[in-house]
């Protein structure tokens, strides 16, 4: 069973993230900040990851950034789910090392099946 790392800071958003993925067969992991996220990711080393952008502190641009350019885990797909719609984000998103964004509110069809894109 494939491990997803959830990472955002909404309480809210986490919770309907977790619903979605757990309920089509992946288990999750849960951080809510990006600080938090590259810590669990070395230690836990997740199948995927799926990032906010907008969090206190590190943000999800930055945490990206930092766990595609660390070898340990640079391996590890990241899909960013933000609320940032616009093509300038998207394309940031993919030069801090993001294979895929999706954007907030999330439909669970879309999500279901970048993840099943990304995992194979």
């Amino acid at each position: 069973m494939a491990r997803i790392l959830i990472v955002d800071d909404s309480p809210t958003e986490t919770h309907v993230l977790k619903t979605m993925v757990e309920g089509n067969g992946y288990s999750t992991i849960l951080a809510s900040n990006g600080e938090e996220a590259i810590q669990i990711c070395r230690a836990e080393r997740p199948d995927l990851v799926l990032m906010d952008v907008v969090m206190p502190g590190m943000n999800g641009f930055q945490a990206t950034r930092t766990l595609h350019r660390d070898p340990e885990t640079s391996g590890t797909p990241i899909i960013m789910v933000t609320s940032k719609n616009q093509e300038t984000d998207k394309e940031w998103a993919r030069r801090q090392g993001a294979v895929d964004y999706v954007v907030k509110p999330v439909r669970e069809v879309e999500l279901i099946s970048k993840i099943k894109t990304v995992l194979g």
